[in-house]
């Protein structure tokens, strides 16, 4: 098992801060075809994630491949414009790193978005839920090893993954907006294959709203690191169905555009109220 390389951390962050003097208050992970926030962004930096000493790089579609820093609503803020995932090859602890780093920089709010299965019957493809909660199905845990003291403690409290004041505040907005918002549990899986209908069925009698293939280990280091977490998903498939059809990424991202300028809009106003 790789520990985090705290050493590797602090020369990131020192690469980073030679670019500029910015502390950002919030870091922000886009998802599957969610990068449409981008576009709001009043960008003053722009790293690929190639130049920036010891980070990962995206090979996903759909996902960007640059740290994007600048202003949202008022607020500084980091952000992710494509996340790394598990079943790439990555481990649990560069999956995680961006995190780390976010947190080094002076994030103390972490906001993550992902295209996920819908489980619970009410759900349509489009609709947005708030993750309220998680069950983490990873087969690797991004704790694992020895565990540095000056970066979180041993054994983390996930009684509150997801912060309950920004649940209620999102809420609001949407319910202002006149946007239909859920919320519900997210499980997290290693992927790369969509659940079988057999499989869909058992997550949600575990307890599962929504299923991905990221989010939980980035939500579970935040924690770590002592941060604050908000997280949505938006459904772009739905797992518990009468028929056949085949799910394809392409119908995934499609769907998430479509619901991306709502999702953009919550978490630019909460930005706003933090």
């Amino acid at each position: 098992m790789k520990n985090l390389d705290v050493a590797k951390l602090n020369e990131t962050v020192a690469f980073i801060q030679s670019k500029t003097n910015t502390k950002p208050q919030a870091g922000i992970i886009l998802g599957s075809g969610l990068g449409g926030l981008v576009n709001d962004l009043q960008v003053s930096l722009s790293l690929s994630y190639e130049e920036i000493p010891n980070f990962p790089t995206s090979t996903v579609k759909g996902h960007g491949g640059k740290l994007l820093f600048g202003q949202l609503n008022g607020k500084e803020v980091v952000m992710l414009s494509g996340r790394f995932h598990y079943y790439e090859g990555y481990t649990m602890q560069e999956v995680t790193f961006p995190v780390r780093v976010m947190k080094q920089l002076g994030c103390e709010l972490l906001m993550v978005s992902n295209a996920a299965g819908g489980m619970n019957k009410a759900f349509k493809v489009g609709d947005l839920m708030i993750i309220n909660d998680h069950i983490n199905l990873f087969p690797e845990h991004p704790l694992r090893g020895q565990n540095d003291e000056t970066v979180g403690p041993r054994f983390p409290d996930m009684t509150e993954p997801y912060n309950l004041e920004l649940i209620s505040k999102a809420k609001a907005i949407a319910a202002k907006n006149d946007i239909l918002v859920y919320d519900g549990v997210y499980i997290g899986l290693q992927g790369p294959t969509f659940e079988t209908k057999a499989e869909y069925n058992w997550l949600h009698v575990i307890g599962g709203d929504t299923v991905g293939m990221s989010t939980v280990p980035e939500v579970i280091v935040a924690i770590h690191g002592g941060m604050k977490v908000f997280g949505m998903s938006v459904v772009t498939d739905l797992g518990i169905r009468e028929e056949m059809n085949v799910i394809t990424h392409e119908e995934v991202l499609e769907a998430a555009n479509i619901a991306a300028p709502k999702m953009a809009l919550i978490f630019k106003e909460l930005l706003g109220e933090i």
